[in-house]
């Protein structure tokens, strides 16, 4: 079984949600953790509660492809390299077509899928050098459509697609890109704010749990597209 302990992941949109418990599952395992967002204060606020010496916060837009290789060089020179990409930041605006704006739909798409190619162009290298993993977090929104969700549906749509794409494109550098595309999640997301009631949904830190188990897996074997959901339906809370 692959030892975690030392390796070093690259989180985009890590200070909540799910990339704030991805970044706490892999502190568990030992593994040295950068995490990014837009919001030096909500980051400052994920390194206090996560309480560790090996969280590296860097003030990064997923949008801006220099942004992201300022953020990825920022974490070579701290920690040597990276084994391991979650490319997990993103945005949902959901509305009827009628309502949506250009400004919403550039902003929907440049974040969750232009975002995604620019973290992975921007630690390509980096992962090739130390054989590593790409994670991206699409949604079951990914692969099922819903009304008011043209934009949201368009780049997870995408962001499935590209995630299966570049997986062919990088298994003969022994680089393994998993998608992973989650139900409903108790986090952040739109404004959200967990409280008791969303216990019934899938936690951030089992999405965490998830990355770790795929990350142990004999290296012959790629789950390439994981779709996850509650276990119980919502009038189950």
């Amino acid at each position: 079984m692959t030892d975690l302990r030392g390796k070093v992941a690259f989180i985009t949109g890590g200070s909540k949600g799910i990339g704030y418990g991805v970044a706490a599952s892999l502190l568990k395992e030992g593994m040295k953790v950068a995490i990014t967002g837009r919001s030096q204060q909500a980051l400052d606020e994920a390194v206090s509660r996560l309480s560790s010496d090996d969280v590296l916060a860097l003030e990064a837009d997923v949008r801006s492809f220099d942004s992201q290789q300022q953020a990825v060089q920022k974490t070579i020179e701290k920690w040597g390299k990276i084994d391991l990409l979650v490319a997990n930041a993103g945005i949902g605006h959901y509305t009827s077509i009628e309502d949506l704006t250009p400004d919403l739909w550039n902003e929907t798409i440049d974040t969750n899928l232009t975002g995604v190619f620019y973290s992975v162009k921007a630690s390509l290298e980096a992962l090739k050098k130390s054989k590593g993993y790409i994670i991206t977090i699409s949604s079951l929104a990914g692969i099922s459509f819903s009304a008011g969700g043209s934009a949201y549906n368009a780049s997870k749509f995408g962001l499935t697609g590209f995630s299966q794409a570049i997986m062919l494109d990088l298994r003969k550098y022994d680089v393994k890109v998993s998608t992973i595309l989650p139900g409903s999640v108790a986090s952040n997301f739109n404004n959200h704010i967990p409280s008791e009631t969303d216990n019934w949904k899938i936690q951030p830190e089992d999405i965490g749990e998830i990355i770790i188990d795929v990350m142990k897996m004999t290296p012959r074997t790629l789950p390439s597209k994981i779709e996850v959901r509650p276990s119980a339906p919502p009038s189950a809370k």
